[in-house]
């Protein structure tokens, strides 16, 4: 479970969060939404514990994600909007995530592979030098892989085709069960399908919360 209370977060002048109090549970799949600026990517974040909030707490299964990050990480497994500049083969970094995530690496293949990703061949080129899709396919498959009880997908289809998008909704469908899935999106119809929870938030608030 992740609880939020009274969450403000400001930085420099401008408040991204404010006084935001919500609350996911297991079998939750939420679509987070809203404009650029609502403070979506504050609250992944925080939840993530990048950032020390000016007032009120996040919890994440009961603990504190900025002072027991390291526990907190272990239960989260989070796909970013823009991959991160990884200079790494896709062999170093599958290894680098095996020893240091735990996470096995036959089963990083196997979703590569779901994914369509000619993982194989590709095995030694730099994860920098990869296409924007490949990258995405390859973040994917690392955060399925995991045994993680909450995955966080910040815009996941963005680089992805068709065809990737319909095998990434595939495989996700078998992996709700007892799970917290957060998608922060701007298309709804893309994850309309997956979620059963939807949220707006605008100026840093909560300004809807339906279950759908």
């Amino acid at each position: 479970m992740i609880k939020i209370k009274n969450l403000s977060k400001k930085f420099g002048s401008t408040l991204s969060l404010d006084d935001v109090s919500i609350e996911f549970h297991q079998n939750d799949s939420i679509a987070l939404m809203g404009a650029n600026g609502a403070g979506k990517t504050t609250l992944i974040r925080s939840i993530l514990g990048y950032y020390h909030p000016n007032t009120g707490s996040v919890l994440v299964n009961g603990l504190d994600p900025i002072k027991e990050r390291q526990e907190v990480l272990k239960n989260i497994s989070f796909v970013p909007q823009l991959p991160p500049p990884i200079k790494l083969s896709i062999d170093e970094l599958i290894d680098y995530i095996e020893g240091s995530a735990n996470v096995k690496r036959e089963q990083i293949l196997h979703y590569a592979n779901e994914m369509k990703l000619d993982i194989q061949f590709n095995m030694h080129k730099s994860f920098f030098k990869l296409s924007g899709g490949m990258k995405q396919k390859l973040l994917i498959a690392i955060a399925l892989a995991g045994e993680s009880n909450i995955i966080i997908f910040d815009e996941p289809t963005a680089n992805l085709d068709p065809k990737a998008r319909d095998d990434f909704y595939r495989l996700l469908d078998r992996k709700q069960n007892n799970k917290i899935l957060l998608f922060v999106t701007h298309r709804l119809e893309e994850v309309e399908a997956l979620v059963n929870r939807e949220i707006y938030m605008d100026f840093g608030k909560v300004v809807s919360d339906e279950k759908i």
